[in-house]
């Protein structure tokens, strides 16, 4: 074979490799877009069912009680099997999504997700794939934006945007520990909630960080 030859071929298996490569990621985009829309449909149902079962009035959570007073345990929805502890929204972005009561890979695939924490103690942290219709549009949330989340037993929680960070998915104690050192060395509580999701390819996390807005400030 002459060497004319033989770069005709090597073009020609580098050729098809590139096409293959491209089919391959047109395969995976579509898989994605269809997974996505997939999981907005099947969160969509959920919440109409969590609708049918949530009180008819929402009350506006009162301020935060000394920690002996509160009873930390999260009434919940029992749906197909999962439970959840409520529902998180977020008008600006339009998102609203059911969030299960725990996490794990099978159920980050319908719903929004309790990662750590509580929201009567004022750490509750949630996550959810970045699918468009879950928390893909936190990446560019605005400072101030409204979320609000509204518990199993009818009681609004009125949060606001304060920070957004970029994360490891090994920073796990920067994730869930909302506490920093003030300006007299004592530690004093930076957040209040925080919402996070994945940058596309995984190898970083968006941490959005909200803190609760009181009743007398609304």
């Amino acid at each position: 074979m002459t060497a004319k030859k033989k770069r005709k071929k090597k073009g020609s298996v580098l050729t098809s490799i590139g096409i293959l490569l491209l089919l391959a990621a047109l395969g995976l985009t579509g898989y994605n877009l269809w997974d996505g829309l997939r999981a907005g449909q099947e969160s969509r149902a959920i919440e109409e069912k969590i609708a049918a079962q949530m009180p008819e009035t929402i009350v506006e959570a009162h301020e935060p009680q000394a920690m002996e007073e509160i009873d930390l345990t999260m009434p919940v929805f029992e749906i197909d099997g999962y439970k959840y502890v409520g529902v998180i929204e977020i008008p600006s972005l339009k998102i609203s999504l059911p969030v299960m009561d725990s996490w794990d890979e099978n159920r980050l695939k319908i719903a929004a997700c309790l990662y750590w924490g509580n929201y009567k103690t004022d750490d509750m942290v949630i996550c959810a794939h970045n699918y468009i219709q879950f928390f893909a549009p936190i990446r560019g949330i605005d400072m101030g934006a409204d979320v609000y989340f509204i518990s199993a037993d009818g009681v609004a929680y009125h949060y606001q945007v304060t920070n957004r960070e970029t994360l490891r998915p090994t920073a796990v104690e920067q994730m869930v520990i909302n506490t920093v050192q003030g300006a007299d060395g004592q530690e004093v509580k930076d957040w209040d909630l925080t919402l996070f999701t994945c940058f596309p390819g995984g190898a970083t996390r968006c941490a959005v960080r909200c803190a609760r807005v009181k009743s007398d400030e609304e």
